[in-house]
């Protein structure tokens, strides 16, 4: 059995964001080659995959499951989009339940609460205390089984064990590539004017390598894929849904319900206040989804959008509440 989760981001500057250097060997903080320098100072190794002429990069980390930490449409001095969270990189000092390096495009595994839980321990209860990220996708290395300049493939084979206590024998597959332009074009239409651009495809699959099936007695696992980008004041993410679907639009209580000066319901939209300063979670049911999701910070006049497969009708997926 392989289940395969692949994911579109793009990533639209409106106009140059182009940073100076200080000088030949040191690049400005917000900068590419400044996040680039600095896990290469932490010892860091990094895979780096970049377009023809050098200025669409991302960046792989093979010893955190081959995450994407940051990106860049312009070049080294361009501007980086992951948000990585330097000061806890910097401390060297991991943690026992989870270690929080950042990256703006990570693999993860569900369900996260229930019985088919990976991050709580049979019988243990399902609350922040007894939470705990498993190595396979927390501090694990990838092995790097295939690169060029556009493409790098890593894979871990890791055993599991659920909050049912049930052991999985898990193959897991990551395949990141960087788009060219005619390939973005063939999803966006011509790109014109004053515009610096980069994309890239992730395809993730987990395989069953044990010697059981996966079914609803065992726990069925899924694909989970997370990203944190850079929080600003003038950023809105956008979410079209689909206007015929079933149920109701938007569930918003994850972590206690958004007040309405961040989240908005509007004529097919889902619009959602991203500052950095309020804690929040929001899902979409099967039947709304459109596989779409952006953001626009409008000051920065920088477009970020993600597309995702889409279930068909009947799929199952991974209720994410504890």
């Amino acid at each position: 059995m392989e289940k395969t989760f692949r994911t579109i981001l793009l990533v639209l500057p409106l106009f140059a964001l182009i940073v100076g250097c200080k000088h030949s060997n040191e690049y400005d903080m917000g900068t590419y080659g400044y996040d680039k320098d600095f896990l290469a100072s932490r010892g860091i190794e990094t895979v780096e995959l970049s377009n023809s002429d050098g200025s669409a990069r991302i960046l792989t980390v093979p010893a955190w499951q081959g995450r994407v930490m940051t990106s860049t449409s312009s070049g080294m001095q361009g501007p980086s989009y992951g948000w990585i969270n330097r000061k806890f990189i910097a401390e060297g000092k991991l943690s026992a339940q989870f270690n929080n390096f950042g990256g703006e495009e990570r693999f993860w595994m569900g369900p996260e609460g229930g019985l088919n839980s990976w991050f709580f321990a049979p019988g243990a209860p399902q609350d922040f205390p007894h939470w705990k990220v498993p190595a396979p996708f927390d501090t694990d290395v990838f092995e790097l089984v295939e690169k060029s300049s556009v493409r790098a493939v890593f894979s871990k084979d890791v055993h599991l064990v659920n909050a049912r206590g049930v052991g999985f024998e898990v193959g897991m597959k990551r395949e990141v590539t960087i788009l060219d332009k005619s390939e973005i074009e063939s999803m966006t239409g011509p790109l014109e004017g004053d515009l610096y651009v980069v994309a890239y495809t992730s395809s993730n699959s987990i395989t069953n390598r044990g010697p059981f099936p996966w079914t609803e007695q065992t726990g069925l696992p899924s694909v989970w894929m997370l990203g944190m980008f850079n929080p600003s004041e003038t950023t809105t993410v956008f979410i079209p849904y689909n206007k015929d679907g079933e149920g109701i639009i938007v569930k918003d209580d994850y972590f206690g319900k958004i007040p309405p000066d961040r989240l908005r319901i509007e004529d097919g939209f889902i619009y959602f206040m991203i500052d950095g300063k309020f804690r929040s979670k929001l899902g979409l049911p099967a039947g709304r989804t459109l596989g779409l999701v952006g953001a626009y910070d409008s000051e920065a006049g920088l477009l970020t959008i993600l597309k995702t497969d889409v279930p068909n009708p009947g799929d199952r997926f991974v209720n994410s509440q504890w």
